[in-house]
């Protein structure tokens, strides 16, 4: 009887599913905590599989399991001061205490995104290109969800934000080379203009022809009809075309809806490509194309040149949309495998939280006809950009203000302002650089005017206008339509001994919750205070409540429904009290003693320090 031999391809092929079986355990041993299992990360998983991580950038996580090192930076509008934001641990989850801390009291943006590979191939606002100006860094705290259990922020791109490495990276493929690239994105806030891409680009932000980018994209651009649907759909920018298929078209793409999808382009650089797509929070992936490379001239071999984008386009087209969570690029041709175990992994980190909905401190101004104050020019507003009456757009960065604790109002790094720090009738307003100056200073009245006191004049639209693009002005206070302008973005409540007023148990009251004094935390949603029109104070969906809707002295507050009853009334008095008119009792620090996790209360109106609390 012959002795059976393995040869050299059974050999292969025995050690490619052990491989591949290793892979699929390991990316299903990993789970959401502070760190995660050696090993079982998606660069980790691609380097086993013979495709490196040639560049791996996140704002929520590390990416190789060894990874100790910066996420990305910040800029603090306020000063100028750099911080980088890193990890809880090893091979964990973003350290967002970090950012919010050096943050507070001012607005930051993020002003480079590090590479985790030791290539140093480091993202930052890119230059000018052929198609699009110099981009600026995304708002810090534009978007935070939940990645592990942990909050995180993502990287909030609206027109005229990007990033990019400019010239040729290190490791990053090259004239044909094979590669592949996958990113986390939101499925929800995209758009259909260009371009909202990741991955491999021109080495200077200008168009060189057919074939020099290999970039992942999410976006409703149907660039070769017919689409299938109305997307957004995972497409491969291959430069001058958004390509689903052989020649651009293919109809069997269904599109990704999820808030988060996993986009996946790989390209074998001669005559192969493949398009992917799956929910991040569950499930596999889907294949939209395995074939051929365009047969449109140039992609066939491709000519790729090794730069990097983030949210724009290789020619510096950045007037598209999306949020960006995580992504790499790696050498070679990557396994099915090796995406697959990819896949994994990033389900189970648990991404949670809305992607398409700016959830910082930020909230909208809403006024006459029930539009928003907007800035002109899609969130690329510059010093003084016109400031004008617009339909809301939940999406639009430059609608979401920040209502400072000085009583200035702003957007995209910039602040409301009077043209010329001006004081006569039918000034117009605009957005500029925050300094401080009277005409950037608004008040909330309780007739829901917008009031500058260094003018005595209120926001205004003239003639009580309310169409698109109507520019506002200070007029008069006149108590008119025209005139009545809602701050829904709330602001801190300060409270004696320099606190604020806060709901305990962390940005998640339900009724009858705790409301207390504590330090004052700018990213704080609970610290976050609307006044309403009917004298109500309100955060994270519920108000300021008399416990029992009582009116005796020592009555404690808290948390509860809004409902309109008297003991949900608060108006500011002259000497910094806030009076309850029903108990005819003011809001009270007891026995003035301005410690974090005092309860306050209402006890009689006597102008101590104990019940100074100033409405912003």
């Amino acid at each position: 009887m012959r002795k059976r031999r393995y040869t050299a391809r059974w050999k292969a092929l025995l050690t490619s599913v052990v491989a591949t079986l290793g892979l699929v355990f390991s990316a299903f041993i990993s789970l959401p905590g502070t760190a995660q299992a050696a090993g079982s990360l998606p660069c980790d998983l691609y380097g086993a599989a013979g495709t490196p991580c040639v560049a791996a950038h996140s704002t929520t996580r590390a990416l190789f399991s060894a990874y100790n090192g910066p996420l990305y930076q910040v800029t603090r509008a306020s000063d100028g001061g750099r911080a980088d934001i890193g990890l809880l641990a090893a091979g964990g989850y973003a350290n967002a205490e970090q950012q919010d801390v050096f943050c507070a009291n001012t607005t930051c943006r993020i002003s480079k995104v590090y590479d985790q590979t030791s290539r140093h191939n480091d993202l930052l606002p890119g230059p000018a290109g052929t198609a699009g100006g110099v981009d600026r860094g995304a708002d810090a705290s534009e978007i935070a969800v939940r990645a592990g259990g942990h909050k995180v922020y993502g990287i909030w791109i609206s027109p005229g934000v990007g990033y990019r490495y400019t010239g040729a990276a290190s490791g990053v493929p090259v004239n044909g080379q094979p590669e592949g690239v996958y990113m986390v994105a939101s499925g929800t806030h995209v758009g259909s203009d260009c371009c909202f891409d990741y991955g491999n680009a021109e080495s200077t932000p200008s168009d060189t022809g057919n074939g020099h980018m290999d970039a992942v994209s999410i976006a409703t651009t149907c660039y070769f009809a017919p689409c299938n649907g109305s997307g957004p759909w995972v497409e491969a920018d291959m430069e001058n075309g958004m390509f689903q298929g052989d020649n651009g078209s293919n109809t069997a793409n269904a599109g990704n809806k999820s808030a988060y999808v996993t986009a996946v382009l790989k390209n074998n650089g001669q005559t192969t490509y493949a398009i992917k797509g799956g929910d991040s929070q569950s499930g596999g992936l889907s294949t939209w194309w395995n074939g051929s490379l365009p047969t449109r001239g140039g992609y066939k071999p491709m000519h790729q040149e090794g730069g990097i984008i983030l949210g724009t386009g290789g020619d510096n087209s950045n007037r598209n949309m999306g949020t960006f969570f995580e992504g790499v690029m790696v050498a070679g041709y990557p396994t099915d495998a090796a995406e697959n175990a990819v896949q994994a992994n990033i389900v189970s980190v648990g991404y949670s939280g809305q992607t398409n909905v700016p959830n910082g401190p930020q909230g909208t101004i809403t006024g006459p006809g029930g539009k928003c104050v907007d800035v002109a020019a899609d969130d690329t507003g510059v010093n003084g950009a016109a400031v004008q009456l617009w339909d809301c757009q939940t999406y639009a960065e430059d609608q979401h203000w920040t209502h400072n604790a000085d009583n200035s109002l702003s957007t995209i790094g910039r602040c409301l302002d009077i043209n010329g720090n001006g004081t006569a009738n039918n000034t117009q307003v605009e957005l500029w650089d925050c300094n401080g100056v009277g005409g950037q200073k608004w008040i909330q009245r309780s007739d829901g005017s917008l009031f500058n006191p260094q003018s005595g004049r209120c926001l205004d639209s003239p003639s009580g206008a309310t169409g698109n693009g109507t520019r506002l002005q200070i007029y008069d206070c006149n108590g008119s339509a025209a005139q009545k302008f809602a701050v829904k973005g709330g602001a801190p409540v300060p409270a004696p001994a320099g606190k604020c007023v806060d709901v305990a148990a962390d940005d998640t009251g339900v009724n009858g919750t705790a409301v207390q004094l504590w330090d004052c935390q700018s990213w704080a949603a609970d610290q976050h205070w609307y006044h309403n029109a009917n004298g109500s104070l309100s955060t994270i969906g519920r108000c300021l409540d008399i416990n029992g809707n009582g009116t005796a002295n020592n009555t404690q507050v808290e948390l509860w429904d809004c409902n309109g009853v008297g003991g949900q009334v608060w108006q500011q008095q002259a000497d910094g009290s806030l009076l309850n008119p029903q108990s005819g009792r003011c809001l009270d620090d007891p026995n003035s003693a301005g410690a974090n996790g005092t309860r306050p209360q209402i006890y009689d109106c006597n102008g101590s320090a104990a019940q100074k609390f100033t409405l912003n």
